[in-house]
């Protein structure tokens, strides 16, 4: 992709999934990566990765559920690598969820939800936006989800995170346009991940929720992590340069929007 080497690039949740496929597709790109992962371990597998690969990349604990402590993250990073104008690109990719019906939820539950899955985008966003409004340059992808975008059954609390992400995107593109600031939104249908083993479980009732997941996409399989990376660093480059406030599904032909 165009313009990408030499940058610096923040992806949160990149201890593993999606998270550290992007990562790694960044660090290929010729980006210097901070991992940013709660889990320290997950984080420096991801680097060491990278680096075996012949990348440059930064493991960085942190959570993002602590504004604070997000702060202090960022700014170690930056100072890490020499960029103490800012950050050029942010995904925001961290997120957390556990299927259940929402009457049988509670405030603990719904708070853990959407401080992983709502505020999470907003402090990192509002930490590295900053800069890259001073700067006049900058890449902001959010990686939404599907349940946003048509609701999913056991997931209210997180559909609803992930909706406000997408329309959080949309009006903050329009305010940082003319900045140079470009936000977009990569909407993963269901994944094969850690977090999916988590949200299914395993077993003979964990692999009927996986069966019925692949009888419901046209193309015949759920999603690996390695179906989206290309699209973060597409939007990411120089070849998305007049590209701002749209919301790509990566999902199978699951959800299909106009």
């Amino acid at each position: 992709m165009r313009g990408l080497r030499g940058k610096t690039a923040i992806v949160t949740g990149a201890g593993s999934g999606i998270g550290r496929a992007i990562a790694l597709r960044l660090a290929e790109e010729g980006v210097t990566v901070g991992v940013f992962d709660i889990r320290a371990e997950g984080a420096a597998e991801t680097v060491a990765a990278i680096e075996s690969a012949g990348g440059k990349g930064r493991a960085v604990t942190c959570d993002i559920t602590d504004y604070a402590g997000v702060v202090a993250a960022v700014q170690s990073f930056e100072a890490a690598t020499g960029t103490g104008t800012g950050t050029d690109i942010l995904v925001n990719n961290a997120g957390w969820d556990t299927p259940m019906p929402f009457l049988k939820t509670d405030e603990a539950f719904w708070k853990k939800v959407v401080g992983i899955n709502w505020f999470g985008p907003l402090h990192m966003t509002h930490a590295v936006a900053q800069g890259m409004a001073n700067r006049k340059c900058g890449r902001i992808i959010n990686i939404a989800s599907d349940a946003g975008r048509v609701g999913s059954t056991g997931e209210v609390v997180y559909s609803g995170c992930k909706g406000a992400t997408i329309a959080f995107s949309k009006a903050l593109a329009r305010e940082l346009a003319r900045s140079n600031v470009l936000i977009n939104n990569v909407c993963p249908g269901p994944t094969d991940t850690p977090a999916m083993d988590a949200f299914v479980g395993t077993g003979e009732q964990g692999q009927k929720i996986r069966d019925g997941m692949v009888r419901s996409v046209p193309v015949g399989r759920i999603g690996v992590p390695d179906d989206y990376p290309g699209m973060v660093a597409f939007l990411a480059s120089d070849d998305a340069s007049f590209i701002t406030g749209q919301t790509v599904s990566i999902s199978g032909g699951l959800t299909m929007h106009g």
